[in-house]
């Protein structure tokens, strides 16, 4: 385990990780409902963190010339998030090749499912050209 935004991360695997967030009262509309437009930043925090706990940070990628951009995300809302609830992010990268990497995604509320989504990332270099993913990256 790995500790992050002052609460505990639990992996079961280096492809799948669990991320806690609570939702904050600037992520919500004014029903106290989280806004939709959380829910991705929601996903980049889980893959993100996801990478670090592969021994990657993206910081460290993009100084090297390594980048992946979001060529297809989606999201099916199934309840709502309110204002303070505690959620967990559940992500897990699929295996890859080439020069994609795809990634989907359970927001929960303890045991109850609120959101799924998916997306596929593309590598590409610092000019923004596909390139291969390193082989080491995702094993």
């Amino acid at each position: 385990m790995i500790d992050s935004h002052a609460l505990t991360i639990e992996h079961t695997h280096d492809r799948h990780i669990e991320v806690p967030i609570r939702v904050r009262y600037t992520e919500c509309d004014p029903m106290n409902v989280a806004h939709h437009s959380v829910y991705p930043v929601w996903f980049e925090i889980a893959r993100t963190d996801l990478l670090r706990l592969r021994g990657n940070a993206y910081c460290a990628l993009e100084k090297a010339g390594v980048m992946f951009v979001v060529a297809r995300m989606s999201l099916r809302y199934h309840k709502p998030a309110r204002y303070d609830d505690e959620l967990t992010i559940l992500c897990d990268a699929k295996p890859s090749a080439g020069v994609k990497v795809e990634h989907t995604y359970e927001v929960r509320r303890g045991e109850e499912l609120l959101t799924t989504g998916e997306t596929t990332l593309v590598c590409v270099d610092r000019d923004g050209k596909i390139q291969p993913i390193p082989a080491d990256l995702f094993p």
